[in-house]
C-alpha cells in the first residue's frame, strides 16, 4: 500500500521555520493573505509553543515585539497585512530602529497574478517603503525560499549592529504546497555564528594601559552593553580599579545602582561634572546621541581621550573624536579587558569616585527637595518618586511620554536598583505611545513581573484601543501610570520659553482615563491628592486585571527641557 503523502503549504512552512527559531508569540493583526499562516498556528502551532498575539492596531503591535526583544534579548516578531497593515507597522518599527532593537517583520504581499491591477490593498512597494528602518528586505514568491529566507532575515537582526529587518511573502509563496520531505529547514546553530571574535591583545593592552594611566577615567555604558549581556563583567571591571560609570537611557540596568562605581544616567547631575571633566572616556556601546549631549562640548570636551567600543564600526568616531577605537561585542572586549586588569594590582581608592559619589548625594537631595512635596495639583516629581518607591526591585519600568520621562530619568536611580533589560523607552526616535504595546510584550515576555508605566496623557490615548488586548490576555499587575496634565506637556514649555507663550496646539481637554480604562475591563482610578498614589498603587496590583491610574498633575518645566532647548533640539 502507498504511503500517504504529507502535503503543507506556504504557511505551515513558515510557521515551523519560526519554531525553530524558538519563537513563542507573533504579535499583529489578521489579514487575507495570511490565512495559511494563522491555519497551521490553529492546527498544530500551539501545540508546538507558538501562537499569535491579536492587537486592535498594528503600531502596538510592533511596539510589543519591541519591548519582547528588549526584555529577552531576542528577536521580536510582529505583523500586519499588505497594505494598510504595512503602513500601520511602521511607527512601531521606526522606533525599534532607531533603538538598534532586533524585529523580524512579517507582511504578506498581494498574488503575483494581481500585481500592477489596482487591486484590494495592492500596488504598494512594501520593501522600499521600509529600507530607511529595516537592516535588511527579503521578498520571497515561492514556497521553497520560505527556510531560507527566515534564516537570512533572523541573522541579519542578530548579527552585527541588531535591527528590524522585514520579511515580505508572496501570497503565491502562503498558498503553494509541498510534500514535508521536500522542505528542508535547518536549526539555527547550523547556519549561524554565536561566538563573539576575540580582540586583540595589543588593543586590549593599550585601552587598558590609557584607564590605569588616567586620574579622572569615566566609563558610560551604553545600550551595546545591554545587547552583548555585558552587565557583570562591566561591574566586575569598574569596580576592580574604581572607575566611576555613567549610562546611557539605553544602557540603564547595566550597572546596578548600589555599585561603589555607579554614578549616574546620562548627562543630568553627576554626569555634567564628570562628562567634561573625565581625562580618558571609555564609551562601551553609546551612540553619543542627544540623550548624551551629542558627545560635543560644553558636556564633553574633544581634547579628551576617548576608546569607543562598538560591534558597528560606523559608529566609532562619528559623534565624537576618538583616541582608540575598538570594533568588538561589548561583552567580549569587557571579558579579555577584566582578565587583563586582574594580572594587574587591584585599585584600593580613588578620590575622583567619591568626588562624583558626593555630586551624586547633592544631585538627589536637591530632586527631593520637589518629590517630597504634597502640592496639588500633584507635582509631576511626586508622582515619579512614589511610582519608583512602591515598585517590585525586579519590576520592568515603561517610560512613555515627554516632559513626564523627563522626570523619571531624574529619578530613575534613586531608589531601587534596575536590573539589566528592565526599563524600556523608545530613546532615540523620541517616540510617544509605547506604553500599552511595549506593557503586553514585557509582561507576556516576563510573566511573573511587575510592568508598570509612566505616560502622558497625551501619549498614552495614542495606542489607548489595546488595552483591551491586554485585558483579553487576562494580565495582572500591568499597571498604567497617566500623568495627566492636560497637556502636549513639553511642547507647551517650548512655546513659553522659546516663543513668548504663543501656546496653540498644546492644550488638551480633561478626560477620564480611569473611566475609559473601566470600559475596556481594566481597572480604573482617578487620584488628586499625593498621599493616594501609593494606596491606588497597591489596589491597582491587587486588582487581578490591567489598571490605569489617572493622576492630575501640575505642569512643570523640566530642566531637561531647558537643556533640549539651549542644544536647539526643542
Amino acid at each position: 500500500m502507498e504511503e500517504k503523502k504529507n502535503i503543507i503549504n506556504g504557511g505551515d512552512v513558515l510557521v515551523k521555520s519560526l519554531l525553530e527559531e524558538d519563537v513563542k508569540y507573533m504579535f499583529g493583526l489578521i489579514g487575507g493573505q495570511f490565512l495559511a499562516m494563522f491555519d497551521a498556528v490553529y492546527k498544530w502551532g500551539r501545540e508546538k509553543g507558538i501562537n499569535t498575539v491579536m492587537f486592535r492596531h498594528e503600531q502596538a503591535a510592533a511596539h510589543a515585539a519591541d519591548a519582547w526583544a528588549r526584555v529577552t534579548n531576542k528577536p521580536g516578531i510582529c505583523f500586519g497585512t499588505v497594505g494598510p497593515g504595512a503602513t500601520h507597522l511602521v511607527p512601531g518599527v521606526g522606533a525599534a530602529w532607531s533603538d538598534n532593537i532586533p524585529l523580524i517583520v512579517i507582511v504578506p504581499q498581494v498574488n503575483s497574478k494581481f500585481s500592477d491591477s489596482f487591486t484590494l490593498q495592492g500596488n504598494l512597494d512594501q520593501v522600499t517603503m521600509f529600507k530607511p528602518i529595516t537592516k535588511y528586505q527579503k521578498s520571497v514568491r515561492t514556497i521553497e525560499e520560505i527556510p531560507n529566507a527566515v534564516q537570512k532575515v533572523f541573522r541579519e537582526a542578530t548579527s552585527g549592529r541588531p535591527r528590524p529587518v522585514l520579511l515580505e511573502i508572496y501570497e503565491d509563496a502562503f498558498l503553494s504546497q509541498k510534500e514535508e520531505s521536500e522542505i528542508h529547514i535547518i536549526s539555527p546553530d547550523q547556519y549561524r555564528c554565536f561566538e563573539k571574535p576575540a580582540v586583540s591583545n595589543e588593543v586590549i593592552q593599550k585601552s587598558l594601559e590609557m584607564l590605569l594611566k588616567a586620574e579622572k577615567p569615566l566609563i558610560v555604558s551604553g545600550g551595546g552593553v545591554s545587547r552583548s549581556g555585558g552587565w557583570e563583567e562591566l561591574r566586575e571591571f569598574a569596580e576592580y580599579l574604581k572607575i566611576p560609570v555613567m549610562t546611557s537611557l539605553m544602557g540603564v540596568g547595566t550597572i546596578s545602582s548600589k555599585s561603589e562605581s555607579f554614578i549616574g544616567t546620562t548627562i543630568n547631575g553627576p554626569g555634567l561634572k564628570a562628562g567634561p571633566e573625565a581625562d580618558v572616556v571609555l564609551a562601551l556601546g553609546c551612540k553619543f546621541s542627544y540623550i548624551m549631549g551629542h558627545g560635543a562640548e560644553p558636556f564633553w570636551r574633544n581634547s579628551q581621550k576617548m576608546i569607543q567600543v562598538d560591534i558597528d564600526s560606523t559608529i566609532i568616531g562619528r559623534a565624537k573624536p576618538i583616541t582608540l577605537g575598538v570594533v568588538s561585542d561589548c561583552k567580549q572586549f569587557l571579558k579579555q579587558i577584566l582578565e587583563t586588569a586582574k594580572k594587574t594590582k587591584k585599585v584600593e581608592q580613588r578620590d575622583w569616585l567619591d568626588v562624583l559619589a558626593k555630586s551624586r548625594q547633592d544631585y538627589i537631595s536637591s530632586i527631593m527637595k520637589k518629590a517630597t512635596k504634597d502640592k496639588i495639583p500633584i507635582l509631576p516629581q511626586r508622582l515619579v518618586k512614589d511610582v519608583l518607591e512602591f515598585m517590585d526591585e525586579d519590576a520592568i519600568f515603561i517610560n512613555d511620554g515627554g516632559d513626564i520621562a523627563c522626570y523619571s530619568i531624574e529619578q530613575i536611580d534613586f531608589y531601587k536598583p534596575r536590573p539589566p533589560l528592565s526599563f524600556l523607552q523608545a530613546v532615540g526616535m523620541g517616540h510617544l505611545g509605547t506604553s500599552v504595546g511595549y506593557g503586553i510584550g514585557a509582561k507576556l515576555a516576563k510573566p511573573d513581573k511587575q510592568v508598570i508605566s509612566i505616560s502622558g496623557d497625551g501619549s498614552f490615548l495614542m495606542n489607548i484601543q489595546d488595552l483591551e488586548t491586554a485585558v483579553r490576555l487576562g494580565l495582572s499587575n500591568l499597571i498604567f501610570v497617566i500623568a495627566n496634565n492636560s497637556a502636549w506637556g513639553m511642547l507647551k514649555s517650548g512655546q513659553k520659553l522659546f516663543v513668548d507663550k504663543h501656546y496653540i496646539d498644546v492644550e488638551l481637554p480633561e478626560f477620564d482615563f480611569a473611566r475609559c480604562a473601566e470600559g475596556f475591563g481594566c481597572y480604573g482610578e482617578v487620584v488628586t491628592d499625593p498621599n493616594d498614589i501609593q494606596p491606588a498603587l497597591e489596589r491597582a496590583k491587587n486588582s487581578g486585571k490591567p489598571a490605569v491610574i489617572d493622576v492630575k498633575t501640575a505642569w512643570t518645566i523640566p530642566d531637561a527641557t531647558k537643556l533640549l532647548g539651549s542644544m536647539g533640539i526643542l
